[in-house]
């Protein structure tokens, strides 16, 4: 589907125009894998900090068309990229501001965010490369690395099986790191529900929706040393016995080593598919997380957790509000920042 000056896109603008008449603006949001299922509905809330529906149209209209033809095309070589842009969006957004200092490489004068303890077993960001490769052949400096982790991050949910979210774009790169707050702006997995609530709670996600966010841990793994933890030197009473030794099976070291290739998927049912089994998993007592178990036994979470487990739909309308939320953290836009060449380098002078 090509997005820009197309039917589809004057559909989505006519849609969109109805809605402000109403009080609302919305845009549709459905599976592209399911025709059959009608339509859903994601209500963009505030302003978008200056982020609109279409920002290339005029000056660089394939370039929502070339990161999903990319997208598309490093997932059928590379599967486990579709996780990556997932995770690139939360790392990137939860940390002061959606504006790809996440992506900036160590320099002189940079230390680079992916070398902080919280981004441990993050990869693929040579992939994004590849993106801007092919829109800078396009339109050369004018789609920002900030909008193509957004963008990338949307087409992504779609390879793993997640419904499609229109994303307003217009954002600008950050000149500089962030890496002096990583351990503050990103929730540790071993953190307090309550902490996690209160961290997501400060950029207008509610509970709800970031039990909804969560929701993204169905997919992707888990590496062992940040679970034994919870096995190790005794388990965790809140894991199903039965979890726990195929968990010890995967795990058998309470002091794996880092750099060698021992974790445990998210989700053993589905688990390249984004859906709610990670709350059915969830109330069987197979958390992999102890972030994740905790939204069972905490009182304004428990009852999100049940709801998204019985409704799939419901819980991909929460999902999709709260990564429409989490893309438009602060970001920059007008003469903020600027459009990188290299997204993992500030321009030259």
């Amino acid at each position: 589907m090509e997005l820009g000056a197309t039917p589809m896109t004057a559909f989505l603008i006519l849609v969109c125009l109805s809605a402000v008449l109403r009080g609302h603006l919305s845009a549709l949001v459905s599976s592209p894998l399911i025709d059959s299922e009608p339509a859903q509905v994601v209500v963009f809330e505030g302003e978008g900090g200056g982020l609109k529906l279409n920002y290339y149209s005029k000056s660089c209209p394939r370039a929502e068309e070339i990161v999903k033809r990319e997208v598309v095309k490093l997932y059928n070589e590379h599967g486990n990229t579709a996780v990556s842009w997932v995770r690139n969006l939360f790392h990137d957004c939860i940390v002061e501001s959606c504006d790809a200092s996440l992506l900036l490489e160590t320099t002189d004068a940079v230390i680079s965010e992916q070398s902080a303890d919280r981004s441990f077993g993050m990869r693929n960001f040579k992939y994004v490369a590849t993106i801007k490769e092919a829109l800078e052949k396009e339109c050369p400096v004018t789609v920002s690395c900030a909008d193509i982790v957004a963008l990338s991050a949307r087409e992504g949910v779609v390879m793993l099986g997640g419904p499609f979210i229109p994303m307003r774009t217009g954002r600008r790169d950050s000149k500089e790191s962030h890496a002096d707050v990583i351990d503050k702006d990103i929730p540790n997995h071993n953190d307090s529900i309550s902490l996690v609530l209160s961290r997501f709670r400060s950029i207008g996600i509610d509970a709800e929706r970031t039990v909804a966010l969560l929701g993204a841990h169905s997919v992707g793994r888990v590496h062992c040393v940040n679970l034994v933890g919870r096995l190790y030197p005794t388990v965790d009473p809140t894991i199903d016995p039965e979890y726990a030794k195929y968990l010890l099976g995967r795990c058998p070291s309470p002091n794996p080593d880092p750099e060698a290739v021992l974790y445990s998927r998210n989700d053993r049912e589905t688990p390249m598919i984004i859906d709610n089994m990670y709350y059915k998993n969830l109330l069987h007592h197979k958390g992999l997380l102890k972030v994740d178990q905790q939204l069972v036994s905490y009182p304004s979470t428990a009852q999100f957790v049940k709801l998204m487990a019985a409704d799939n739909s419901y819980f991909y309308d929460q999902f999709s509000k709260a990564l429409l939320l989490l893309s438009e953290n602060n970001p920059l836009t007008g003469n903020k920042g600027e459009v990188r060449k290299d997204c993992r380098y500030v321009n030259a002078g």
